[in-house]
């Protein structure tokens, strides 16, 4: 058995979903996981809140009531590639998270992630990941490493001041030229089915991305994304509407069956730069990854 060093948070919610204590919440909350588990977790401790309190079976739920909990999974999978440090000073760090590794723990993935890691690399304890990448897409992550000052940084990402730029390969069927055009895609974005996976619909807009084509081969291009909006797996929803869906994506166009990750074809997209003015500093910041995708 694989247990979390660090305990996640889950905040309960301000309307009651009809139950009566914390227990109950949880278990609804979290279907893939038995209720027989959760009565183990709490029974043994592993279930408490902000201040330290056990919650038991019987704890009442509470609006806003913070309750942290730790991960456990049979056993987790180590993955084979690392990570690397872009920058670091007294309140932010920037890292380079490889294809693969998770950014927080999820899933069958508790300890193998890029925030433990650099907890252990770096000695910092409450470093704390201020946003997300799929765990199979690699690229540049900023992490908060002084709680005093992390919430300037988290109003950045809020407000849509940091601008992101990424690299996607994408398989192209027409032998017309895309060099140098761009697309500026706006559509509706929810939840498909299953629900890790989204699909466009109708109604108001809510996702905007520009996209324009670097390089161009016979059988694919290299392709610039800027998110102007941060919907889940909105680059990759946005490539598939344009008719060329991110090489070696298992979800879009079409799911594929689940399987082991086949560490030879990653997802070919790069989150390659991060701009932004520093809030504490007021000094404009701009980090890339040297690396780049590659046509064939």
């Amino acid at each position: 058995m694989v247990i979390s060093e660090h305990p996640s948070k889950l905040s309960l919610p301000q309307i009651n979903p009809g139950v009566a204590t914390v227990l109950e919440y949880l278990i609804i909350k979290f279907p893939y996981i038995s209720a027989q588990i959760w009565q183990q977790r709490i029974a043994a401790g592993k279930v408490h809140c902000h201040d330290g309190a056990l919650i038991t079976t019987e704890s009442l739920f509470q609006p806003q009531q913070r309750i942290y909990y730790y991960r456990e999974v049979e056993s987790e999978p180590s993955i084979p590639f690392q990570e690397s440090i872009i920058f670091q000073d007294q309140h932010i760090l920037v890292a380079y998270k490889p294809h693969f590794l998770a950014v927080t723990p999820g899933g069958i993935y508790v300890n193998e992630c890029l925030q433990n890691r650099l907890r252990l690399s770096t000695g910092i304890a409450s470093l704390q990941a201020l946003h997300r990448l799929d765990r199979v897409t690699a690229g540049l992550i900023i992490f908060s490493t002084n709680p005093d000052t992390r919430h300037q940084y988290h109003h950045l990402f809020k407000t849509r001041q940091i601008h992101k730029t990424y690299q996607a390969v994408a398989k192209i069927s027409s032998s017309k030229n895309l060099l140098g055009q761009e697309w500026h895609v706006k559509n509706r974005i929810v939840q498909a089915e299953p629900r890790f996976r989204m699909c466009v619909t109708e109604g108001d807009i809510n996702s905007h991305s520009v996209i324009r084509c670097l390089q161009q081969s016979t059988e694919q291009a290299l392709f610039e994304l800027n998110p102007v909006t941060g919907k889940t797996h909105q680059l990759r929803v946005h490539m598939q509407a344009l008719g060329w869906p991110i090489l070696n994506d298992k979800y879009y166009p079409l799911l594929q069956p689940l399987s082991a990750d086949n560490y030879l074809a990653p997802l070919q997209l790069l989150a390659k730069k991060l701009e932004f003015i520093d809030p504490v500093t007021q000094v404009p910041r701009s980090f890339s990854y040297d690396g780049n995708l590659s046509i064939i």
